[in-house]
């Protein structure tokens, strides 16, 4: 479903929190600085998506929007993000590089790697999100293309760019079978406009080890509920060793153990919140993703949210009605 927010409703004093909020929310956290002062503060956002794209069209005053190292480091979600100049100019930076985007170009950068957006003349642009594993491209071949600009003189992305902009703009393209209909080709058309980049032919069939990385933590996102979920499982599935499984894994920084526990408490978190969560008891949440020992799943999920998953469940409920 499709959200808009107009500033023009909204007091100034709050205004910076509620953009900030709709960005963290729909997008990514990062820090914003806006130009002018709260009272002056102007911005129109739509927000919407299709199937694991995420889409926040933006008309705004003029704003500097980072990403800093260390939300960059703490990143369980690699993404992709594409944007779109409508209007105007505005800058990139990422990777030691930076780009001027004018109207009709667009720029690809990563959640990975801290990153600068800078909108000296307002903002009139089509953020889109994709998680990095939708495009199973090697990591090398991202950091290449980041803040690099894709303009009409590229004939892809000359397509890429009226193809994108028109689904940001089309709200009947958001739901449905239509959302999911249009999924693929969004990823396989950005993985043209990556692989037509000068000098790298060769990216779109990259050998299959350089993306074996995203490819087992997508298996285990997706098997995240699956109690026989283990490391001889997940390196099956792959066709690889224990041994070169926990190797790939420790090349991102991943530890198996933990990385799973992670993403195991963040899905029973989110699910007690729900209103699901509030008529399954906890120990039945706890034990349907992985957790067998409901005293252990208690112990785990204080530990890393400080408070105990009846606390959390509780402090979630709705406000009674008057």
């Amino acid at each position: 479903m499709n959200r808009a927010l107009d500033t023009a409703f909204i007091p100034p004093q709050d205004r910076e929190e509620v953009i900030r909020n709709a960005v963290w929310e729909s997008m990514v956290a990062v820090e914003i600085d806006h130009r002018p002062p709260a009272g002056e503060i102007s911005a129109r956002v739509r927000l919407g998506a299709a199937g694991p794209l995420r889409i926040l069209s933006a008309q705004a005053t003029a704003v500097t929007v980072r990403r800093t190292d260390r939300r960059a480091r703490q990143d369980e979600e690699p993404a992709v993000f594409l944007g779109f100049q409508m209007t105007g100019t505005s800058l990139v930076v990422q990777n030691g590089r930076e780009c001027l985007l004018r109207p009709g170009d667009f720029a690809v950068y990563e959640s990975t790697s801290p990153y600068t957006l800078v909108f000296d003349e307002g903002v009139d642009h089509h953020f889109m999100r994709l998680p990095r594993t939708a495009l199973a491209l090697p990591e090398r071949s991202l950091r290449n293309i980041a803040a690099v600009p894709l303009g009409p003189g590229n004939p892809l992305a000359r397509l890429a760019f009226t193809y994108f902009t028109q689904l940001a703009m089309s709200d009947g393209l958001h739901d449905g079978v239509h959302a999911h209909a249009v999924v693929e080709p969004s990823i396989e058309l950005l993985r043209a406009v990556v692989a037509s980049q000068p000098d790298d032919s060769g990216r779109a069939k990259a050998p299959l080890d350089e993306t074996l990385g995203l490819r087992i933590t997508q298996y285990i996102r997706e098997h995240l509920a699956a109690p026989d979920l283990s490391a001889a499982r997940i390196a099956a599935a792959h066709g690889i060793s224990v041994r070169h499984l926990y190797a790939v894994l420790s090349r991102s920084g991943i530890s198996l153990g933990d990385w799973i526990r992670t993403h195991r408490l963040a899905e029973c978190r989110r699910e007690l919140a729900e209103s699901n969560g509030r008529v399954r008891t906890i120990a039945a949440i706890g034990q349907s993703w992985g957790f067998v020992n409901a005293t252990h799943f208690s112990k785990a999920f204080k530990q890393t949210y400080g408070m105990s998953p009846r606390a959390w469940r509780d402090q979630n409920r709705p406000a009674p009605s008057a």
